[in-house]
């Protein structure tokens, strides 16, 4: 066979040109993910919280009698919230809401609360409502901080008879004021283990263990809660995967109950009615005596 020198050239730049393309092609895509690594990096916070200044309805609308409260943190931020009575009140919810919205957006939760005849004082993050400053994950501590000592100091209300609520990414902030304080119980509605482990879920072309600068270790705080703990999840979450609640569950120390109810992450406590308002009710009738001290 006669060797052909040109053909060979020719199939070798051929192939070279390929190589100079793939080449290309990989450059772009790399420089296309560390963009957005450093996007994500850079402005976490705008997928971390969604907040809502203005408020669109409050208890009175649903004939409620409540108080409008304002507040300080230890580093000098006012915050708002409400703090809605009930007759033979058999304990208190100091509820931490989700990273969206406002304290109006949540009248459904305050009316169920109500009805299982307890007390609520509901606070909006700073950034949120009419609190002032920013949102971040150590300012948040410091809101839950201040509206615990508001309670328990400017209230005078017994801390063992203080639920802390949280849901969704307030069940992180819920969880770390369990640790530090010890109230009567702790609820922890369709929560995720950690922002690390959410954030891996949605972006798992991305190190997002080591971009993530939130933390929100749910899990970990866990472990050093000491009062009674109520796991609440949806198989349907769409969200947060059930198994970040069957996790915080297994996390939790005893004594500690998993409440399972039906329906999306936003929803699920409407979509589940009877059996969700129910399941809360048995939690707390077992912790929380009708005749405790106020």
């Amino acid at each position: 066979m006669r060797y052909n020198y040109r053909s060979h050239m020719a199939e070798v730049q051929r192939l070279r040109g390929l190589l100079v393309s793939i080449i290309w092609i990989v450059v772009v895509i790399a420089g296309v993910v560390i963009t957005f690594a450093g996007y994500l990096f850079l402005f976490q916070s705008n997928y971390v919280y969604y907040p809502d200044r203005t408020l669109s309805a409050d208890p009175g609308d649903i004939g409620l009698s409540f108080e409008n409260v304002s507040f300080e943190t230890t580093d000098r931020i006012m915050l708002s919230g409400w703090f809605i009575p009930c007759d033979n009140v058999r304990g208190f919810i100091l509820f931490c809401h989700g990273n969206a919205g406002n304290i109006s957006h949540r009248l459904d939760s305050i009316q169920i609360f109500h009805r299982l005849r307890l007390g609520v004082f509901i606070f909006d993050y700073r950034g949120f409502g009419e609190s002032d400053g920013k949102p971040s994950e150590v300012g948040t501590y410091r809101d839950v901080e201040a509206a615990w000592k508001y309670l328990v100091e400017g209230c005078h209300v017994n801390q063992s008879r203080i639920i802390i609520f949280g849901r969704s990414l307030g069940g992180a902030v819920a969880a770390w004021q369990a640790h530090n304080d010890t109230p009567g119980a702790l609820i922890l509605e369709s929560t995720f283990t950690s922002t690390p482990d959410i954030g891996a879920k949605y972006y798992p072309f991305l190190p997002v263990r080591l971009l993530s600068r939130f933390k929100y270790d749910t899990a970990a705080y866990l472990k050093g809660v000491k009062c009674p703990v109520l796991i609440v999840h949806s198989p349907n979450d769409e969200m947060m995967p059930f198994s970040h609640g069957q996790q915080l569950f297994e996390s939790a120390k005893e004594p500690k109950e998993f409440l399972e109810i039906s329906g999306s992450h936003n929803e699920g406590f409407i979509t589940s009615g009877r059996q969700y308002e129910e399941g809360l009710n048995a939690f707390i009738s077992e912790y929380f005596p009708p005749n405790g001290p106020n």
